[in-house]
């Protein structure tokens, strides 16, 4: 269900008619105050740099199919091909969705991304869990726009539900890297489940109503509804989005209240700042966790509420949008964000990773907005 109409004390209650406002222009014009050329660089060269460090390679000539910058990529890069009047898949797209392809195809003998030989029982049911879901996303995604499901992608979705849980807490859920590092691998098993419902809600109807998955999305939803109430504000948020690609996941009433919740944490400057959505965690470090809005969750959310159906020109998601078209770094392109797991020097590769998941999310709520 979208949630297509929302009432106006929810999206403007407190705000004058006299807030800061930026008009919204497309990243081509002159007029525009956010690159997608820049963008577009910033994210083909994390690519290139990804597929290349030695500690992200795999064996079969593959590289780990990471939540920080490999998925984020894949969601975000293809929207910016109108933008820039592009044919179709940048070359490193292309690198990205073979990879998922060759993985998938050699699912039997290819290694995991971590294995319990190498960093101790779980990983490999962990890694086998987490992978199938993000090789069945990347590839549902670039088979999206033509109406199709390619048999790699069909072949993906079979990985993946043969690896959900069929009993015990976590039953209708997979299993997830744990790493202790939020918001992707820390707790973030409910995080995965609703990234395989984004996956399968975005496949043509046909293979929804298939009978053989019937089972397995039932299994999917009454999870996803039984541990909903226990989840940090940012898993809610990627339910949202999940329901609005599965239709009666959310009622109507939890989809308001996930954007009301969403939008009570938006901060004077109109962006987001994670810390605000990840409940009571902590920095392994010691430090405090950084409070500054941050490209990740303003655009995130920015993105998902309207992928629920709010208008861009409700007062509180122009604000954010705003946000977004005025804090992106002039230097390289990216939309910065921080680690929640320790402090790190935002210039160094590691302190990157989670610019590569911000500036993938930005750059799709701008271009959703256009």
């Amino acid at each position: 269900m979208r949630l297509v109409t929302v009432g106006t004390c929810i999206l403007a209650a407190g705000f004058a008619a006299s807030l800061f406002t930026v008009g919204l222009s497309p990243a081509g014009t002159e007029s525009s105050v956010w690159s997608g050329k820049a963008a577009a660089a910033y994210l083909d060269g994390r690519i290139e740099w990804w597929a290349k460090w030695p500690a992200a390679a795999r064996d079969h000539g593959t590289f780990c199919v990471s939540c920080h910058t490999v998925a984020p990529y894949a969601l975000g890069r293809p929207a910016l091909r109108t933008v820039l009047h592009e044919n179709g898949p940048s070359p490193q797209e292309i690198r990205v969705v073979e990879n998922a392809r060759t993985r998938v195809r050699g699912w039997n003998e290819v290694e995991p991304l971590y294995s319990d030989e190498k960093r101790g029982v779980p990983k490999t049911q962990e890694s086998r869990g987490t992978e199938s879901i993000l090789n069945a996303l990347i590839l549902t995604g670039y088979d999206a726009p033509a109406g199709r499901l390619s048999p790699g992608a069909r072949l993906a979705f079979d990985n993946m539900w043969a690896l959900q849980l069929k009993s015990g807490s976590a039953r209708g859920a997979w299993s997830w890297l744990e790493f202790h590092n939020s918001p992707w691998e820390g707790d973030s098993q409910y995080y995965g489940a609703t990234l395989a419902a984004i996956a399968v809600g975005s496949t043509p109807r046909a293979y929804q109503s298939a009978p053989e998955i019937q089972d397995n999305l039932k299994l999917l939803r009454d999870y996803l509804q039984r541990e909903r109430g226990s989840q940090v504000l940012i898993n809610q948020v990627m339910l949202l989005w999940a329901g609005t690609k599965m239709p009666g996941l959310l009622t109507t009433a939890q989809q308001e209240s996930i954007v009301q919740d969403a939008l009570s944490r938006q901060q004077a400057d109109g962006g987001f700042s994670l810390s605000s959505f990840v409940g009571a965690w902590k920095r392994h470090d010691g430090t405090a966790l950084e409070t500054r809005s941050d490209g990740y969750a303003t655009g995130l959310v920015c993105f998902v509420l309207q992928e629920a159906g709010i208008r861009r020109e409700q007062a509180r998601l122009q604000r954010g949008l705003a946000w977004l078209q005025l804090n992106q770094e002039k230097a390289d392109g990216r939309w910065l964000a921080y680690s929640l797991n320790k402090q790190q020097d935002l210039n160094s590769d590691a302190g990157r990773l989670m610019s590569d998941a911000a500036t993938a999310y930005a750059v799709l709520a701008l271009v959703r907005a256009e």
